[in-house]
């Protein structure tokens, strides 16, 4: 693991904003996984470990951009009607093997290789045919209508550089460049607890004072969904003991921990002397709603993010910290959440000098564009709210009042 832990952390300021909290962690965190090959099929979602050069040219050849006529541009008279006589044909996958000549033609299909000789194609409209002739009428030919070798692509170019996370549309061009396998970081492996008595995982039998574990569920699937191996490990009773072996059991095995709940400064938050018993642990109080106590630190080495137990805040604080967390761990160039600029539908008035995040939806007007407004219901403990919400309308530090109209940032929770 390369996990760097920052010397002298006494005399590290505790970060006090959230901007400071996401520094910190780009400057203390570095790629903690191996590398490894994986096919073209099941590339999409990893994270390139190499840049991929580009071995060869897009397009490999000179080609027809639609369906026509390969000519020469010289054989075209300025001011009168050329014929032309048509003496082959090219289609995608079974180029002609006649070069031309003044005066020729060749019959080509969108995608096929131009022929030696032929600089233009003309579309299959601007002429007439009539047998193997065709006719070109005055002042046709202006556009070439071919797609040029190495246009979109030269040998020898970076396409993709390491650290890119592969979509849909770099896989394509990982296959137009015929590559069969990609370099990618190995997925991180990140153990997911829940911790406190009061809770209960699904199907288990609910007694007096319990609460459903709401976080797991949540937190498991944005966790997948930025590229990491999630091992579900379950509820961290209130046992100090207890916790500290199973937290133990996955340092050894996980590149990554991730803990909700029992991280604050209450006589009850058991974990956070728990994991200083085996390794630091920095609990930070943001100047951030909602979600202020939040942990940062390792266990045997192991990097360790401890977020609120309440879900609104928990949901926010793993799309903020942890998403540049996570990129810098499995070696992703994009350390910040995906963000909008959206106008606001409605007036929102905030404290100056806090961050804040409001659980918001899209609103959509016809011939208008989408804009966003706060769910109704507040509070970081609002499950219906979370589940219907779209995503989170951030307001910096020094916004008191946002009016309709004004554009924000949307960080989308899908």
């Amino acid at each position: 693991m390369m996990y760097l832990r920052p010397r002298n952390r006494a005399l590290q300021p505790r970060p006090a904003t959230l901007g400071a909290a996401q520094d910190f962690v780009a400057r203390t965190y570095a790629v903690a996984v191996g590398t490894e090959p994986v096919p073209l099929p099941e590339a999409e979602g990893r994270v390139l470990s190499a840049d991929i050069v580009a071995a060869t040219d897009l397009p490999r050849f000179d080609a027809a951009a639609m369906d026509g006529y390969a000519i020469r541009r010289a054989d075209l008279a300025d001011n009168a009607e050329t014929p032309l006589r048509v003496i082959d044909r090219s289609a995608a996958g079974h180029p002609s093997g006649a070069p031309l000549e003044s005066g020729q033609a060749t019959r080509i299909f969108t995608g096929a290789m131009i022929p030696a000789g032929a600089d233009l194609v003309l579309m299959q409209e601007d002429c007439r045919r009539d047998g193997d002739v065709i006719t070109v009428p005055a002042g046709h030919g202006s556009r070439r209508n071919v797609r040029r070798k190495g246009e979109d692509v030269s040998a020898g170019t970076t396409v993709m550089q390491r650290g890119d996370r592969l979509t849909g549309a770099r896989l394509a061009l990982a296959s137009a460049l015929h590559l069969s396998a990609l370099p990618v970081y190995r997925r991180l492996r990140v153990t997911l607890f829940s911790s406190g008595d009061e809770l209960r995982t699904a199907g288990e039998t609910m007694g007096t004072g319990q609460i459903g574990d709401a976080n797991r569920p949540m937190l498991r699937s944005l966790l997948a969904g930025m590229g990491c191996d999630v091992v579900d490990r379950g509820i961290l009773r209130d046992d100090a003991e207890t916790q500290i072996a199973a937290l133990m059991d996955a340092a050894a095995e996980s590149d990554l921990i991730v803990t909700s709940g029992g991280a604050s400064v209450g006589e009850e938050d058991h974990l956070t002397r728990v994991i200083r018993r085996r390794g630091h642990l920095e609990v930070w109080r943001l100047k951030i709603k909602p979600g202020k106590p939040v942990g940062l630190g390792d266990i045997d080495d192991c990097p360790i993010l401890a977020l609120p137990g309440n879900p609104v805040a928990a949901a926010m604080n793993c799309l903020m910290l942890g998403t540049p967390l996570v990129a810098a761990l499995s070696g992703a160039r994009d350390l910040f959440p995906r963000t909008l600029r959206l106008p606001l539908a409605v007036a929102i008035a905030k404290r100056a000098g806090r961050w804040e995040a409001l659980l918001g939806h899209y609103v959509h007007a016809p011939s208008q564009p989408t804009g966003v407004a706060p769910e109704a219901k507040t509070g970081s403990a609002m499950l219906s709210a979370l589940a219907a919400a779209d995503g989170f309308i951030v307001l910096p530090e020094p916004i008191e009042q946002a009016q309709p109209g004004d554009l924000v940032d949307f960080v989308p929770l899908r």
